[in-house]
């Protein structure tokens, strides 16, 4: 049986800096470490990888992780992915005033696509992260939402 969902899991070119940043600008913590050598045959299968090498953290926010990879071995190629193409495009963080963040990350140097904005039961922005990943902020402004925050009582 399924419960629910654990985690997504991001890739960087530099874990330190990544981990950094989503701990100054989003109020992620570290929870975990490790990593594998390349000699780890289990893991290089479980990857598709034979001879890979990584490290990597687990960051947490509430009840949201991201498990964050740094490959040593193969060196990943960076690209930019746009919102239509296949596979996951964005991560959504939820805030209680998506204004106040949208300003606050804004003068950290986030770069948004656009001003916050919705219809009427929610306001939300896309922006991106330090490594070009899209990060959403939403804000749920109608208790009647189809598909509200699980992880806070709902505004009245």
């Amino acid at each position: 049986m399924i419960l629910g969902m654990h985690h997504v899991a991001i890739s960087t070119p530099d874990l330190d800096r990544f981990v950094d940043h989503y701990a100054r600008w989003y109020g992620f913590e570290r929870v975990a470490d490790g990593g594998w050598e390349s000699d780890n045959a289990r893991v290089g299968r479980m990857v598709q990888l034979p001879g890979s090498a990584a490290r990597y953290a687990m960051i947490r926010l509430s009840g949201f992780y991201i498990e964050v990879f740094q490959y040593l071995e193969p060196k990943g190629e960076r690209f930019e992915r746009r919102m239509c193409d296949p596979g996951l495009i964005h991560i959504c963080l939820y805030v209680d005033d998506v204004w106040a963040e949208y300003e606050r990350l804004s003068a950290l140097g986030m770069e948004f696509h656009c001003e916050p904005g919705g219809g009427g039961t929610m306001l939300a922005t896309y922006g991106r992260d330090c490594d070009g990943n899209v990060v959403e902020l939403l804000e749920v402004i109608a208790a009647d939402h189809p598909f509200p925050y699980m992880g806070v009582r709902q505004p009245a």
